[in-house]
């Protein structure tokens, strides 16, 4: 992808998730039949955060992930939720007064492909749902690794591809044709939903985007695999 087409598909993204924000929490349990929860408690166990940590969570859109690592870091800890779209984090910053842990949130526009972070800065570094929209994979990863801590944790959990080709097909079915009707049944947007599916096409696998974690300079990089690889887990360690 060169640079228009990728600051292209950054305006279009942008566009999309502007326009979704208050429909967001509920399509996500729609998609993912509300497993999408299940999958970031388990997430959250493995990543084994302690009070007094402190995370930053990329492309947090409306800052569920982001609320549950404020939980976990306490009051002594600090995260960070960072966003490009100011819709997603109106409503996000709504959800955080709610959960009562603005204290130790800070709520901040900026772009995952540029941290504006110095180098060494977080203990942990997540991406839920979002890694798949942006234009560049290899250079948010490389840009999560570069603001974790050494001995830190870079985290994505993100859409996959099913390793067993039937099944594969049969979610593509789900996830290309028949969930943008859903979508549109339920918050009448067709087209953003429609899109939404299309930014798997192009995007790594599970086996490949462990890959990429290594070519970032994480190392090791563990795998999980949700609902047989509708859903998958990376979590890297930066030596």
């Amino acid at each position: 992808m060169n640079q228009t087409q990728m600051n292209e598909k950054a305006e279009y993204v942008h566009s999309v998730f502007e326009s979704i924000a208050n429909d967001y929490d509920k399509m996500n349990n729609v998609i993912s039949f509300g497993s999408h929860i299940a999958w970031r408690n388990y997430t959250m166990k493995q990543m084994n955060i302690q009070p007094g940590h402190t995370a930053l969570d990329v492309a947090c859109g409306t800052a569920d992930w982001t609320i549950a690592l404020a939980k976990a870091v306490g009051k002594e800890g600090s995260v960070v939720g960072l966003d490009f779209s100011q819709n997603m984090l109106d409503v996000g910053a709504y959800k955080v007064a709610n959960a009562g842990v603005g204290n130790n949130v800070k709520l901040v526009n900026a772009d995952a492909m540029n941290l504006p972070y110095e180098d060494h800065t977080f203990d942990f570094v997540t991406i839920g749902f979002a890694l798949r929209n942006v234009p560049d994979v290899q250079q948010v990863l490389n840009e999560m690794a570069r603001v974790v801590k050494p001995g830190g944790k870079v985290v994505s959990l993100e859409v996959s591809k099913p390793p067993f080709i039937p099944y594969r097909k049969l979610f593509y079915l789900y996830f290309y044709k028949i969930l943008p009707f859903i979508a549109k049944l339920t918050v009448n947007k067709y087209e953003e939903y429609a899109w939404l599916p299309q930014s798997l096409t192009n995007f790594p696998d599970s086996r490949e985007l462990a890959s990429m974690f290594q070519k970032a300079g994480l190392d090791p990089v563990q795998v999980k695999l949700f609902m047989g690889g509708v859903s998958a887990l990376h979590i890297g360690t930066k030596p």
